[in-house]
């Protein structure tokens, strides 16, 4: 028996695809297109880790599949060569960046190459070419002309390692993505897209992605982070001039974004971010201003993370010397001066509203400052009783009334009774406490209600800053004695935890005349009386300049007399000048700024003296639009031919990391809704489908990196055990959208698999003339159908774990036959081709067939031939898995319903118990809902 010589057939057959352009993309109208979309690499110098292939694989595989289905496929591949990785490497190995690149790209497509894919290299792009990126500056220049790209000199995330701006997507818990170091914020000239201007499109138009994975979309929403509130302004009071009337007496205000108006009457104090531009308009009102600036230069050493950790102790100085003036009270509430507010969210202020907001609660209790209820839930109260306060029988007396409640131990041992009440039982519940309280004991009641019960006396709607009861608390309960005030106590219980700090909807209190309103109508009222409506987003806009040498240069050029002026268009692409010294200068300038002969120039429009822009473009202009130009990668008149891009476009499905949901991603669409918006493309959204990749975790369970020696090279396992193993194996490791872990040995399984396949060529093959022939009864023909079903919709769903799965039973089913059909053979073939193309592609020539196996029609399965004869019939009570009954698969609605209720193990659920309706699944389920 011949051996499976992995290394000759797939040599071979490489040879073969690449000499007769078996991948070169077809554009015959008369055929339906698939658009099927790799995220593109940037070429390290590290090379390809067997990590990175899942998803190229994964691609090919829908791509020959479609192939095979009579589409045109447009399946390309390019390189993302420009940005700080290939410049840091460039740098680090004393190399150009340039030639770094070139020798990167040399690297990766090798090694792409080793792995069989259906790539049109004929498309093939880079965005460090000038007849790329002649086509991304054009665009920034459409966006400069309409407003949307604009300098600008406000704080910027700088990061002191990699030496350049970041923007907001660029971090990863305020430390800097690329490199890890903690970013500093720092005012500095840069380029800026308005990205914000199109925030609601961005938003809204996640509802024409249907077939986007939830979780994705999801992460968009909570970056764009739209929120509709109000901004209110509170005046500034400046105790030097003070008028005696606790109203404004100085022009400055605070102005702060809400989205909870109806707190206002809440808020005690106000803070503001250590960069907030009143701190330095009021410093010479600032009594402790050492203080306070000793404060602010301290932050500056901080990342956002750390200032903003949930976790942290909160702390802050008050601005002493002037008071912010409550617009709904008139009443004088400190400033404080607080890292935990950053002036890149919101307005850079807050107003602390302590009873409603974790961070202002914390804050509050630190510095003793007022705490004030305004809001409270409609129905829901909760209480806690330590049964060592009441006599026996209470817990009998709440059964009865129908009272429900729960048993816990507190810290020190003592049991408690927990209970939930409506407000309809509260009456009757303090009636009964009362009854079974000892001496000095007592119960809290927490929630719509404020209710202290004593024996002698009820608290109804009691204050919890009222110090006077406190100390009374305190008397009888040795537990509290370490707190400062009712608000500490309760904070500290965990039970009432969603009380101290309510957030949600209710009735307003404590407010004035809006006090009894529901809070949604007070929160409207109140906008509209002391604010202004408006909407906020989370998104900032996007931070568009790098001062870095690999980039693409931004065409502007600056002229004393007629301002920033656009590079003409007939002058693009404005080229990237080589230069000896790329080494980033750390000043906040390009190294472009040290090339006088680039920099001094002519102004475009008065011809006078002028200088270019220096700083260049990031990383992610070029990967925002790349799949556009690989439609059309030739075309030097336009970004891309309409009529091209009309047929093509959409992408049908695009394939990459999570990681890219809220930069990248979001980047693409901004970028691609502008070309709508100008006309250059036809369709408002680039990606129909979107599947993210699971990562491949290393066999010792962390990530594959240098740094911990766990790397795997996918040419060392192609060596041993062949590119189709490999392929096989990523996909059969587990579900693609999940992490897994390598396992050199679960490659040896899926060659093994591979091996096997190679020996079904050595049986006796027959030809049964479209008959069953002889092997009706080995059940051949049914498997095949099955396989060839669950194959075609696992594909298309890409559960290749399972589609591999039932290929191997068939394989395992078929080898212990001593003949088979040639055709159930073939069909087998061509169902396992785009998993294992080489393999595929030689036995397909050894069955004595001329053309690539590629270019056959996908197998279909017979209806008949698939139908199972029995099923497992799930039966449910109210969606909980309760019986599982062996039916016939053709079963009745009627009759499986009947089945259903009589079954022994059902009946003792529905005793008792009303039938509401029973739902029926054909061939799957029997819903008892009751």
């Amino acid at each position: 028996m011949e051996k499976y010589d992995h290394k000759k057939i797939e040599e071979k057959w490489i040879k073969s695809w690449k000499k007769t352009k078996l991948y070169r993309t077809s554009e015959d109208k008369a055929k339906p297109k698939y658009y099927i979309l790799d995220m593109f690499p940037y070429p390290s110098g590290s090379g390809l880790h067997v990590g990175h292939p899942k998803g190229y694989i994964a691609t090919d595989i829908f791509a020959r599949a479609k192939m095979m289905q009579g589409y045109n496929v447009l399946h390309p591949m390019g390189w993302d060569a420009f940005g700080l990785p290939a410049e840091n490497y460039a740098i680090a190995n004393k190399i150009h960046p340039r030639a770094a690149t070139e020798k990167n790209i040399a690297t990766f497509k090798n090694q792409l190459g080793k792995l069989g894919f259906t790539y049109d290299w004929e498309r093939e792009i880079n965005t460090t070419d000038p007849e790329y990126y002649k086509w991304t500056q054009w665009t920034f220049i459409k966006m400069f002309e309409r407003g949307l790209a604009y300098e600008s000199n406000e704080p910027v995330n700088w990061c002191p390692s990699c030496k350049t701006v970041l923007s907001n997507e660029d971090l990863e818990g305020g430390l800097c993505e690329r490199c890890g170091t903690a970013v500093e914020r720092k005012p500095m000239r840069q380029w800026v897209l308005k990205i914000t201007d199109y925030a609601d499109r961005l938003l809204n138009d996640l509802e024409k992605l249907p077939d986007w994975e939830e979780s994705i979309k999801e992460m968009q929403r909570n970056w764009i982070g739209r929120s509709e509130g109000a901004i209110v302004k509170f005046s500034i009071f400046n105790f030097q001039f003070s008028n005696k009337s606790k109203k404004s007496n100085c022009q400055k205000f605070i102005e702060v974004f809400t989205t909870r108006p109806d707190t206002l009457f809440g808020a005690t104090f106000m803070v503001i971010s250590p960069e907030h531009k009143l701190i330095q308009d009021l410093k010479s009102e600032i009594k402790n201003w050492a203080e306070v600036e000793g404060y602010i230069n301290a932050a500056k050493n901080k990342s956002d993370l750390e200032r903003t950790d949930l976790n942290k102790e909160k702390t802050g100085i008050k601005l002493e010397g002037i008071m912010a003036i409550n617009p709904v009270n008139n009443e004088e509430i400190p400033i404080f001066v607080a890292d935990y507010v950053l002036t890149g969210y919101g307005t850079g202020a807050i107003m602390a509203v302590p009873a409603h907001d974790q961070r202002d609660f914390e804050f509050a209790i630190k510095y003793n400052l007022p705490i004030k209820q305004v809001v409270r839930p409609e129905d829901i109260l909760k209480s806690i009783i330590v049964t060592e306060t009441v006599e026996k029988g209470l817990k009998d007396e709440l059964v009865k009334s129908k009272i429900e409640f729960t048993i816990g131990l507190s810290r020190n041992g003592r049991e408690h009774i927990r209970i939930v009440l409506k407000e309809y039982q509260i009456n009757k519940f303090i009636k009964m406490v009362q009854s079974y309280l000892k001496g000095d004991g007592w119960v809290d009641i927490i929630g719509a209600r404020n209710i202290l019960v004593f024996k002698d006396k009820v608290f109804e709607n009691f204050q919890f800053n009222d110090l006077k009861l406190f100390e009374r608390l305190k008397r009888t309960e040795p537990l509290v004695r370490k707190y400062n005030s009712i608000w500490e106590m309760l904070w500290h219980n965990s039970f009432y935890e969603e009380f101290v700090c309510y957030i949600g909807e209710g009735v307003v209190i404590n407010s004035g005349d809006f006090t009894g309103m529901k809070s949604n109508q007070a929160r409207s009222k109140m906008a509209k009386e002391f604010g202004k409506l408006t909407v906020h987003y989370k998104l900032r806009d996007w931070v568009f300049s790098r001062q870095r040498y690999w980039g693409e240069p931004i065409p502007i050029i600056h002229c004393e007399k007629c301002g920033n002026v656009a590079v003409p268009e007939k002058e693009l692409p404005l080229k990237l000048p080589e230069v000896k010294n790329y080494q980033p200068t750390g000043t906040g300038e390009s190294p472009l700024a040290n090339i006088k002969e680039w920099v001094n120039t002519k102004c475009p429009k008065c011809g006078g003296k002028a200088l270019r822009e220096t700083n260049t473009m990031p990383q992610w202009a070029g990967s925002s639009w790349y799949y556009l130009r690989y439609i059309d990668p030739k075309n030097k008149k336009a970004l891309v031919d309409k009529v091209k891009e009309k047929y093509w476009s959409p992408v049908d499905f695009y394939v990459g990391g999570a990681e890219h949901a809220t930069r990248h991603l979001i980047y693409a669409r901004f970028w691609h809704k502008f070309l709508y918006d100008i006309g250059a493309v036809n369709y408002d959204e680039p990606f129909t489908r979107l599947q993210q990749v699971g990562l491949i975790m290393a066999e010792d369970g962390r990530k594959m990196s240098k740094r911990w020696g766990n790397v795997i090279n996918p040419d060392e396992i192609v060596e041993k055990f062949g590119a189709d193993s490999l392929r096989v194996y990523e996909m059969f490791m587990g579900p693609f959208n999940q992490p897994c872990a390598w396992s050199t040995n679960g490659v040896i399984g899926a060659r093994r698999f591979l091996e096997n396949v190679y020996k079904l060529k050595d049986k006796k093959l027959y030809d049964c003339q479209g008959g069953d022939c002889k092997i009706k009864e080995s059940g051949l023909p049914k498997l095949l159908h099955k396989t060839i079903k669950k194959v075609t919709q696992d594909i298309e769903d890409f559960h290749y774990n399972t589609a591999i799965s039932a290929m191997m039973i068939f394989v395992n089913f078929a080898g212990k036959l001593d003949a088979m059909p040639r055709g159930a053979l073939e069909n087998f073939l061509k169902i396992l081709a785009p998993f294992a193309p080489h393999l595929c592609e030689e036995l397909w020539s050894e069955l004595g067939n001329k053309e690539s196996i590629f270019k056959q029609p996908w197998p279909k399965y017979n209806p008949e031939l698939v139908k199972d004869e029995t099923i497992n019939l799930v039966i449910q009570i109210n969606g909980k898995v309760r019986d599982t009954l062996k039916v016939l698969a053709e079963i009745s609605e009627e009759e499986a319903k009947k089945i259903a209720l009589e079954s022994e193990k059902i009946k003792k659920w529905l005793e008792y118990k009303e039938i509401i309706k029973v739902i029926f699944v054909k061939g799957k389920l029997v819903n008892i809902v009751i």
